[in-house]
């Protein structure tokens, strides 16, 4: 089990590999972490930000390694530029992986702050711990194209967004109810020369589908698990930080062409009644009993890198040297469970009519169809690192039996935005969420309500790799007519619009 608050009193930073100059400082600063609390830990890595991590930049830049590139200006083994925290923990990361074993843990803590609008100002510190562990077979006793996977999640904290902003898309993509659990357990098999793969056990969907590549730099939920299967899918779907029983197929066709399909239990919570996190509150409902969920995704990926050792003809190098990359990729769920229609009960009437009965009709089945792009539209130097990335991911669903008829994000990212920080990422993304037709229609039934309509963000955000293992994240959101112009404290009132800030850090143990 993980522990909220792991310290490692053991740990010493190396006595070489820094400058005079930076020495006592870089040294009094992480020592000082092992014993802070979470908001110490911000404030610290606000510090950082703000003081040593540019001279570690300005030193790497005098460098005569590549000025262009800090991180290649120290050995590989030297603790600021190893990609782990912990680096090698005495040969016993080395020691795992000769026996086809990886270990990763990975914290994530935030402070968001709302400084306007929404239910109340205020502050909050939210933060996610994940260790995972994986096994290749091949390595570990000989069975080809095998791997293990399992995960489990720490989640301390309090969310910002249900005591704060009450807006339909949360402000963070790591907000969950606090507690330990296990996240994902599977089993994935390589067949046909690697040109397909079957994963059957307990699995995240959001890890595979949906996907945008761009969109993961920014810190609002919307631009991981968007708020059309957040909100329609039964207890929000198989996705973080949920999952569910569930086989599925990955091919490849042409190198081009990827192709997938999976099957899951249709409620990963086990039932439709109160908190989903709470009825399954560790992670070990593995339920087969709710119907089932359908997905299908195709990816179209074209000037791809190729893959290491792969011998290159003349014209394949030349198209996909010189092309600029994207992915683009369109797919469609459907679950077969039966859904409350928004807005009539099973006699016809309006559920807002004092003569309904109250019980809103049955609909069989619920879908989606969707659309992600994500394409880097312009690179200074083919083989340089500061490009410039879109997306846009697009989905919609029947309007009768959804809260969210339609949910799109759109985005632009640059990466290497200025000299010397080749493996900095800043982004500008806006997030849509409207409610569905009978959701509105319900509101104008009832006469005082507020009708809701669309909620909107838009969030800039500036991602500082201080190291391979410490990231630090700047980040800014404005919500616009938040839960789509409807109090979900008083419905005959609205919210007013919201300003978030705050800041993220993200450390590889």
């Amino acid at each position: 089990m993980l522990k909220k608050n792991q310290r490692f009193a053991n740990f010493r930073l190396p006595k070489q590999g820094l400058s005079p100059a930076l020495s006592a400082s870089a040294r009094n600063i992480v020592l000082n972490l092992w014993n802070a609390s979470r908001w110490e830990l911000v404030i610290a890595c606000l510090a950082f930000f703000l003081g040593v991590a540019p001279a570690l930049a300005a030193e790497a830049a005098a460098s005569d390694v590549n000025p262009a590139d800090p991180l290649a200006a120290k050995p590989a083994d030297d603790f600021w530029t190893r990609p782990n925290l912990l680096g090698d923990m005495g040969g016993l990361r080395t020691a795992l992986g000769n026996g086809g074993v990886t270990l990763g843990l990975t914290e994530t803590s935030e402070v968001l702050h709302n400084a306007n609008g929404g239910l109340k100002r205020g502050s909050a510190y939210h933060g996610l711990t994940t260790l995972t562990l994986g096994l290749d077979t091949e390595k570990a006793f000989g069975w080809q194209g095998g791997n293990v996977n399992v995960s489990a999640l720490n989640i301390h904290g309090r969310p910002l967004s249900p005591a704060y902003l009450g807006s339909l898309q949360s402000a963070s993509g790591i907000e969950a109810n606090a507690g330990t659990r296990l996240w994902e357990l599977w089993y994935q098999q390589k067949i046909l020369d690697d040109k397909m793969d079957v994963r059957v056990g307990q699995q995240s969907i959001d890890q595979e589908f949906m996907v945008s590549q761009y969109a993961g730099a920014f810190v609002n939920a919307s631009f991981g698990w968007p708020a059309l299967p957040s909100y329609d899918m039964p207890a929000g779907g198989p996705a973080y930080p949920l999952s569910s029983l569930g086989l599925r197929l990955r091919a490849r066709p042409t190198e081009s062409v990827t192709l997938l399909g999976g099957v899951y239990d249709g409620n990963p919570a086990g039932t439709n009644v109160g908190d989903p996190q709470a009825a399954n509150r560790h992670g070990t409902n593995f339920n087969l009993h709710n119907r089932a969920l359908y997905i299908a995704e195709i990816q179209y990926a074209v000037n791809q890198p190729l893959p290491a050792g792969q011998a290159d003809s003349v014209a394949k190098d030349a198209a996909v040297r010189t092309g600029l990359p994207g992915t683009y990729k369109l797919g469609v769920w459907y679950n077969s469970q039966q859904f409350a229609d928004q807005r009539y009960g099973s006699d016809s009437l309006s559920l807002a009519d004092p003569a309904s009965n109250n019980n809103p009709a049955s609909l069989k089945g619920n879908y989606s169809v969707y659309a992600v792009v994500d394409q880097m539209v312009w690179r200074q130097a083919e083989d340089g690192p500061r490009a410039l990335g879109v997306f846009a991911r697009l989905m919609t669903a029947p309007g009768d039996r959804n809260l969210i008829g339609l949910s799109a994000n759109v985005g632009v990212t640059l990466t290497a935005p200025f000299k010397g920080r080749d493996n900095d990422t800043v982004g500008v993304g806006l997030a849509y969420a409207k409610v569905g037709k009978n959701v509105r229609g319900l509101d104008r039934d009832f006469g005082i309500n507020r009708v809701r309509s669309s909620e909107t963000v838009l969030e800039a955000t500036y991602q500082y790799q201080a190291t391979p293992w410490w990231q630090l994240q700047g980040d800014v959101q404005y919500i616009r007519n938040p839960a789509a112009g409807q109090n979900p404290k008083d419905a005959t009132q609205r919210l007013g619009n919201e300003m978030v800030w705050g800041l993220r850090t993200n450390i590889t143990f």
